[in-house]
């Protein structure tokens, strides 16, 4: 059965989408339409930008969203999912792909998202932190230990075994990451990150978006989506849209997204969007499946 999967934020490259632009008419007509709904080109920064200009959280999402779902739209008839997943802000790129969301509704939601992300990342100093080597449990139980008396710090990313990120503010962070090596991590590094993802931290986003998100019509979609907040199948609108917003505050429990959906018969994976970091992981999850980006 063929699953497709969407990337999150960090898997932006300047140039991403320019092929598709000039190659297909239907790429090139959403990208101006989502020139239009932005009120900036976006396509620009996109195209020809700087590295710097493309990692601005506000450009960052919309931009990874949109070469994800127009790759999938620009698929046509190839584009028959079995079930989707996609990592954090890649959610609501499978949801437009599957029908759940509208092109208009999902880009104006991951532009509210961005700019709720960027107003909570500046209240307070946080950031996140890879670590690579030690069990899942490990990595929770010195979260557990660190996240008192003031400080937040919680795994954020469940990626793959062996690969946890965790999210907090910069002193936990630091103070985990000492703590984790010790404990015998093989990688404890800081992200270059402008925030505390996918923790408590991000609430004030949280309380945003969640206006934007129940405001906006939802229909089911074509094929059961796995959510990261769970890493359950859902097709419920109600219940796509509660996830959604209890997502920005909550773990990315991809490790399980990918292992339910095996276990639901997904035997071939597709990632559509910008890089390779989903296929991965899921090479590390499974190795007896297919993973590769679009043919």
């Amino acid at each position: 059965m063929k699953a497709f999967v969407f990337p999150g934020q960090g898997a932006q490259f300047v140039g991403m989408g320019k092929d598709l632009y000039d190659n297909n008419p239907l790429a090139k007509e959403l990208f101006e339409k989502a020139n239009d709904i932005l009120g900036y080109r976006i396509t620009d920064i996109m195209f020809s930008g700087t590295d710097d200009e493309l990692k601005q959280t506000k450009v960052t999402q919309p931009a990874v969203f949109l070469h994800s779902v127009i790759s999938a739209l620009c698929m046509g008839d190839a584009f028959q999912p079995a079930m989707v997943a996609g990592h954090s802000l890649g959610e609501f790129s499978a949801l437009v792909a599957v029908g759940a969301l509208s092109f208009e509704d999902g880009l104006k939601l991951v532009y509210a998202r961005a700019m709720a992300m960027q107003k909570a990342c500046d209240v307070a100093p946080s950031t996140m932190a890879a670590i690579v080597g030690l069990p899942d449990e490990k990595v929770e139980e010195i979260c557990a230990e660190v996240n008192k008396e003031g400080n937040v710090v919680v795994p954020a990313n469940y990626n793959c075994p062996g690969q946890l990120v965790i999210s907090g503010n910069i002193e936990a962070i630091n103070e985990a990451c000492e703590k984790l090596k010790a404990a015998g991590a093989k990688r404890a590094l800081p992200l270059k990150v402008g925030g505390a993802f996918h923790s408590p931290l991000m609430q004030p986003a949280k309380d945003e978006l969640q206006a934007a998100i129940e405001a906006t019509e939802f229909a089911a979609p074509k094929c059961p989506i796995y959510q990261n907040v769970d890493g359950m199948a859902h097709t419920d609108p109600a219940d796509i849209k509660t996830n959604l917003i209890a997502q920005l505050t909550s773990s990315v429990r991809w490790t399980k997204s990918v292992q339910n959906m095996i276990a639901d018969g997904a035997d071939d994976f597709t990632e559509c969007g910008p890089g390779k970091v989903l296929q991965g992981t899921i090479g590390r999850i499974d190795k007896n499946v297919a993973a590769h980006g679009i043919a």
